[in-house]
């Protein structure tokens, strides 16, 4: 496993370090003082004090320690905040590094760390495990005392503090499903205010106790929608706003699902929806967890952990004063549950962690049937949606590297790099270059791995160049099984960005994409998109969405030598790698896709333009190349000037429109017979996924 390296001290003078009480002064900066014989040297020439490179000082930190210690080995600080509080009073002299001892760091609030934190007159901030210690930060409390409580059911039961309502509970360090029961879309017709009971076999649902907290859940074609109930009175499921109205307009909604009765409904959070094996109901009111356990589980051996915060950590500075040379290593974060979706909001998902929020003008009058396939109120608001805040948020930073890191157990997205403001604790987004995440470990996670961009205006043209995203490198990382809660989320998303490199990671386990590049449907490139100046969809007629004669900040995207493998296991839309909008020099080669069933490998959706795909590996899928040429709006044109060349598949069709007209080249890839791969393929094969370290 890659965090299971040992990360070895990086500092060699660390023994000779200050202890650093809190009464320690500053430390001592020796000058140079020229001698007679260097002057006489050197006549006329102006000597100055010169200070020599400074000690790097390190400052240690255990679970065992104490704040009123002096962060020495001997007598290490006992919290993160005591530690932050030290690098204070020393970054701006030295290189600091802040030694993480082995064990369990439990977070009452999430970490919060601004320009001041990071490294200062281009000296470096390292939070970094000792050697050999597995440091993790947790947002969680442990969940003990298991009791009996249907011995018929074979459900157990647990004490924990009243309020608490988690959307996750961590078994084992896996997500525990909460409480379903999955319903026949048939069974129900859908209204503005709710859902009718048409089949009498769920009439049920009106006898159940705390209707508001049980929620409605639909997973379409592309989109995962959740809904909170109201009431429910006799046949009438009314549900709670504005979420319910946000979640049947657009595309893929929940009353119109682009997948027709294929699509998921399910009804969730009730105890008597606990059936299942592995499954869990919290009773916040009551102080209590359910939990019925797996085949061959003890419950009195499992390690259950209940998440108490929603994120662990915010880095953002200021597009003016950006948080600088920070970096985390070998560390663990652990334990969250993003809670939004429980109110009235729910979770209006539109794609890969964006969502509508609130109510707004012009809303339709009859939604279901005049804003199922877009509106002109919907595109007015499609500038305007929110994103999903990712346990660990980096905005308004550059230099910060997250090495040989594990980022699992989370109740969100991972890792958010230049988000939304919206998605940042700190209030402040995007702003983020420099920014790298290399042989790192994202497993068992509620949402995606790592979201890259915002989505809004400033994210594609910013108003201010320091809120530019450029320069992400996400590199040698394993990531498994993620978005098993929010399905519709890609592992890796790149929106906007500039010159983001993905590069020899190996992906897999995913209900959606495997890692997706792009935004906005080709709508904010320069003259905009022809299949959003229609009539019927008008994007360009709302206020705000203007067709600009200028790029988007998105160009020269690498996504080169990853292994992506089963992925798309629950939705038929998207790609194993997946590719909209304009994206000037963009790279996709080199790749091993394999094991998706019937899904489709490699995808250049809306607007995909300038995009090279070369030298990628193929393998037991049932698309191997799909292009959305949006033929019903020839002859017009949407996605053009891509080339695919040399690359070789053993399965799958090739569908979209490869013309001259179109300025498409689909040539040189070649069909393989299963198990006969020529050299250069099974050079790709070899090479795909991370690679071997250096010794």
């Amino acid at each position: 496993m890659l965090i299971d390296r040992a990360v070895p001290v990086l500092l060699a003078a660390a023994a000779t370090a200050p202890a650093l009480a809190q009464q320690t002064p500053a430390p001592v900066i020796p000058t140079f003082v020229p001698s007679a014989a260097d002057r006489a040297h050197s006549p006329g020439v102006i000597h100055i004090s010169r200070r020599p490179t400074p000690v790097p000082v390190v400052i240690h930190v255990s679970p065992h320690g104490s704040d009123d210690g002096d962060g020495s080995v001997a007598r290490p600080y006992g919290s993160l905040t005591r530690a932050q509080a030290a690098v204070r009073r020393l970054n701006g002299d030295h290189d600091v590094t802040v030694e993480l001892g082995d064990g369990l760091y439990p977070l009452r609030a999430p970490l919060r760390f601004g320009a001041p934190d990071g490294g200062q007159n281009g000296y470096v901030v390292r939070w970094q495990a000792a050697s050999g210690a597995h440091p993790v930060l947790s947002g969680g409390t442990r969940v003990t005392g298991w009791t009996l409580a249907d011995a018929a059911r074979g459900i157990w039961s647990a004490a924990v503090p009243q309020g608490f309502d988690p959307r996750q509970l961590w078994v084992d360090g896996h997500m525990a499903s909460r409480a379903a029961v999955r319903a026949p879309r048939t069974a129900f017709a859908f209204h503005d205010w709710g859902m009718e009971i048409k089949d009498p076999a769920w009439r049920f649902l009106a006898d159940l106790p705390d209707q508001r907290r049980i929620e409605a859940e639909s997973t379409g074609w592309f989109t995962d929608r959740h809904a909170m109930v109201e009431r429910v009175e006799g046949d009438r499921i009314v549900m709670q706003q504005p979420g319910w109205r946000n979640n049947i307009v657009g595309y893929d909604t929940f009353a119109r699902s682009v997948w027709g009765d294929n699509a998921g409904l399910f009804f969730v959070n009730s105890l008597a929806f606990l059936r299942e094996p592995g499954q869990y109901f919290a009773d916040p009111g009551a102080g209590k967890i359910y939990y019925k356990p797996r085949a061959g589980e003890d419950v009195a051996r499992l390690e259950v952990v209940l998440p108490r915060l929603e994120s662990l950590m915010s880095i953002a500075g200021s597009y003016a004063d950006p948080i600088r040379d920070l970096h985390f290593i070998g560390l663990s974060f652990r334990h969250t549950s993003w809670l939004f979706p429980n109110g009235p909001e729910g979770y209006a998902s539109q794609q890969s962690g964006s969502y509508l929020v609130g109510d707004w003008a012009g809303y339709p009058k009859d939604p279901i049937r005049d804003c199922s396939w877009g509106c002109w109120p919907f595109e007015a608001m499609r500038n305007r949606w929110n994103q999903q805040p990712a346990a660990v948020q980096v905005a308004a930073a550059t230099r910060v590297i997250f090495d040989h890191d594990e980022f699992t157990q989370l109740g969100q997205i991972g890792l958010g790099i230049g988000n939304n403001p919206d998605a940042n604790e700190s209030g402040i987004g995007l702003g983020a270059s420099a920014i790298e995440v290399r042989r790192s470990r994202f497993t068992d996670l509620a949402g995606g791995a790592i979201m890259v961009g915002g989505v809004r205006a400033d994210a594609h043209h910013p108003s201010d160049p320091a809120m530019t995203v450029r320069d992400i490198l996400i590199s040698n990382n394993i990531v498994k099984t993620v978005s098993q809660h929010y399905r519709e989320q890609a592992a890796i998303l790149v929106t906007y960005a500039s010159a983001a490199t993905i590069w020899h990671n190996d992906v897999s386990g995913t209900p959606y994409d495997g890692i997706d590049v792009g935004w906005g449907w080709g709508t904010n490139d320069p003259g905009g998109s022809s299949a959003y100046m229609t009539a019927n969809r008008g994007y360009y007629d709302q206020p705000g969405n203007l067709i600009y004669n200028t790029p988007t900040i998105l160009h020269d995207t690498v996504v080169v030598g990853n292994r992506v493998h089963d992925v798309k296991q629950w939705f038929p839309d998207g790609g194993a790698i997946y590719h909209l909008s304009a994206d000037p020099g963009a790279l996709i080669a080199e790749n091993y896709v394999y094991d998706v069933k019937d899904g489709i490998a490699l995808y250049l959706d809306e607007g995909s333009r300038y995009v090279t795909m070369r030298d990628d590996v193929i393998s037991d899928v049932g698309v191997w190349l799909n292009l959305n040429s949006q033929n019903d709006i020839a002859p017009r044109r949407t996605a053009l000037d891509n080339n695919v060349f040399g690359n070789w598949y053993d399965s799958g069709r090739r569908s979209g429109a490869w013309t001259d007209y179109l300025h498409n080249s689909e040539t040189g890839n070649t069909l393989v017979r299963k198990g006969t791969w020529p050299a250069g393929a099974r050079d790709v094969i070899a090479r795909s996924g991370p690679e071997a370290e250096a010794k």
